[in-house]
């Protein structure tokens, strides 16, 4: 369930105010099917001594509610924020349900660019000082690895040099999780704001970590040629066209493996991560992605290939009126008719 409820006037001016940099903290509530501010706070301290004064007497034990504080850091856009969903156990459910489909609005509206964090809790020891600290180590924590990770760990390590043919389409390891640099993520929001439409991610093999190649402005008869021929890459094509009279802009999803000259263990890191990003690029930065393609090369990304995958044509089998055969051979007799004048 995706909710839009109207923001008022004077919480959209206190976070037109906020992404300026001006406050601390500002608590979002739901009231009367509208985005309301509750409660607002200039910072007075550092970010992290201001934090549990500022937001624990927030934290109602039967309302949820949305909590923006804003922390001492800069990125490009300027200051970056916290975003905290707090949804006791006590509130009513109908109100947590509430408040859950309404959070990607909220973001939305603040502008995701400025939030450099999220944290979801249901009581106050998830959301304190504290809570944000274990929170921050267990991110930067390796996730524990299941047997087909430690097995594709091991494969990295030795990394065997033995010509095997693998085929990427047929995925025999569980994703795997290497995180967005920053850069990427920047790239990321700024496709789903519709300020680019291009984007080149690569692999860190060595740090496992996801990086951003360029974000080239890129026409459809540009994209061929964005696709390497020596290494592995994922691509984010804007693809912008119309269907029926309709104006779309799809993101469409590339997945380039120029064949088998690249080494096992580029093959199935790429291959294993694949559905990992798209699961956060999906969900945290609401790119919905259109088409999912696997290509050797670019020479087949034309406008009409596109086109044709994005909307594929509906396969109908019509049953047509079979005309009965005449018989094999000889058609028989010929026959004579006479005509009126004839004796």
């Amino acid at each position: 369930m995706f909710l839009v409820l109207v923001v008022t006037e004077e919480l959209r001016e206190f976070l037109a105010r906020a992404r300026s940099g001006f406050g601390r903290l500002i608590q979002v509530l739901i009231k009367d099917e509208q985005l309301v501010l509750g409660a607002y706070r200039e910072p007075r301290q550092s970010w992290d001594k201001d934090y549990d004064h500022f937001l624990l007497p927030l934290l109602c034990p039967h309302e949820p509610c949305y909590i923006l504080y804003r922390l001492d850091s800069k990125n490009a856009q300027g200051y970056e924020w916290l975003f905290i969903s707090w949804s006791p156990d006590q509130s009513p459910v109908r109100q947590k349900m509430l408040y859950a489909a309404t959070r990607a609005t909220v973001k939305k509206e603040f502008g995701g660019g400025h939030v450099k964090d999220e944290m979801f809790g249901t009581v106050e020891e998830d959301v304190c000082f504290q809570g944000y600290l274990r929170h921050i180590t267990s991110c930067s924590a390796p996730a524990p690895l299941t047997a087909a990770e430690q097995e594709l760990q091991r494969i990295k390590i030795t990394e065997v040099k033995t010509e095997i043919s693998v085929d990427p389409k047929h995925q025999t390891l569980q994703g795997l999780a290497f995180p967005l640099k920053a850069e990427a993520k920047r790239a990321l929001q700024q496709l789903a704001e519709r300020r680019i439409n291009y984007i080149q991610l690569k692999l860190d093999t060595e740090k496992e970590t996801i990086d951003l190649v360029h974000t080239s402005p890129t026409d459809i008869c540009d994209l061929p040629r964005r696709i390497p021929t020596d290494t592995p890459r994922y691509h984010f094509f804007l693809y912008k066209h119309s269907h029926e009279g309709e104006y779309l802009e799809s993101v469409v999803f590339i997945y380039s493996m120029p064949g088998y000259s690249c080494s096992i263990k580029e093959r199935m890191l790429y291959s294993s991560c694949k559905s990992r990003l798209l699961e956060e690029v999906e969900r945290d930065f609401h790119l919905e992605v259109a088409k999912k393609l696997e290509i050797d090369s670019g020479d087949e990304l034309t406008d009409q290939y596109l086109y044709d995958e994005v909307h594929p044509k509906q396969q109908t089998l019509k049953q047509a009126f079979a005309k009965p055969r005449g018989p094999a051979g000889k058609r028989g007799n010929k026959r004579l008719i006479k005509g009126s004048g004839d004796s």
